[in-house]
């Protein structure tokens, strides 16, 4: 029975291409499961070379990397869950509040008050709208009082 050798070269170049894609499809899109990524594992070992198989410390790294990967991708969808539910409740104090622009051209009592991904964009009663950003400033409505004097 024949065997074609199999050069070391290959082998390095099987496995950073794997554990690159792998981390680049992790990364990308957060389609790889568990069970995906057992199955690229179990292919990676069944086509290396049989005269230098890879280190079982090796394998255990890539599957505590994985877990690492696959950890940061759900707590960055949690961050971002939270961060949106915290932009709508700041939206909401926001009403009925007066605005000022950035560059104090536009001022307004707030009407709504649009949330975007990385901006929100308040609507005053007059119609404007205004991005809030750094240098906007928001505070309550001025009200005017007559004070009578009795002489």
């Amino acid at each position: 029975m024949a065997v074609d050798a199999v050069s070391s070269t290959t082998s390095t170049t099987s496995t950073s291409t794997s554990s690159s894609s792998t981390a680049a499809a992790a990364s990308a899109s957060a389609t790889l499961d568990y069970d995906n990524f057992l199955q690229l594992l179990i292919t990676q070992m069944k086509n290396q070379d049989p005269t230098d198989p890879m280190d079982a410390s090796e394998q255990i790294a890539q599957l505590a990397t994985f877990s690492q990967v696959e950890q940061t991708i759900k707590t960055n969808s949690n961050l971002e869950t939270l961060i949106t539910g915290n932009a709508l409740t700041n939206a909401s104090n926001y009403i009925g509040q007066t605005i000022t622009s950035a560059d104090e051209s536009m001022t307004g009592v707030i009407e709504s008050v649009r949330v975007y991904s990385d901006t929100m964009v308040a609507t005053t009663t007059d119609g404007d709208e205004i991005p809030i950003v750094v240098g906007v400033r928001v505070g309550t409505p001025t009200t005017t009082t007559t004070t009578e004097t009795t002489e």
